[in-house]
């Protein structure tokens, strides 16, 4: 399967201890199957950042070694993937909040985030969350490599 990572700086290794904490499934190296998402990262990063170019690096994965590795997947939005993103964007320290080497499912973006935040500030109980989530159009699988292991699968191409 390819793979694409969009950022504002070209490197070859990846080093996860410059990812950032806080992030929908943790601190970890973030991957799409659509090189237009990947696209789009890479701009708002140069947008926020005011720095770089965009830049789209594409990964081979076997994704057959996944059976290998401890791999969590959620398939839509749902309680248990609204929780743990939450989890792990209110993770007030540098450990993971849980042991998994990759995690699949919806990006939570700024549309979702809205939801989330109404959530947080119960303006909305956790099943209205996911009923709004699951309306809405447009979701985007991420794949989050989170440890070691699961990035020495990523090829570069």
């Amino acid at each position: 399967m390819t793979l694409f990572h969009g950022t504002n700086v070209d490197f070859e290794t990846i080093d996860l201890t410059k990812s950032k904490p806080n992030k929908d499934f943790g601190r970890g190296f973030y991957l799409s199957t659509d090189e237009e998402q990947a696209r789009e990262m890479a701009q708002s990063k140069v947008d926020l950042y005011e720095f770089g170019e965009p830049i789209v690096q594409e990964y081979e994965f076997d994704d057959t070694m996944m059976a290998q590795l401890n791999v969590k997947r959620f398939n839509s939005y749902s309680e248990e993937w609204a929780e743990f993103i939450l989890m792990n964007r209110n993770n007030p320290c540098n450990n993971s909040v849980h042991d998994y080497d990759i995690v699949i499912g919806p990006i939570a973006n700024d549309r979702v985030g809205v939801q989330l935040w109404r959530y947080e500030t119960k303006s909305i109980d956790l099943p209205t969350l996911v009923r709004n989530l699951q309306y809405m159009k447009g979701m985007t699988i991420q794949y989050y490599f989170g440890t070691e292991q699961a990035i020495k699968l990523l090829k570069r191409l």
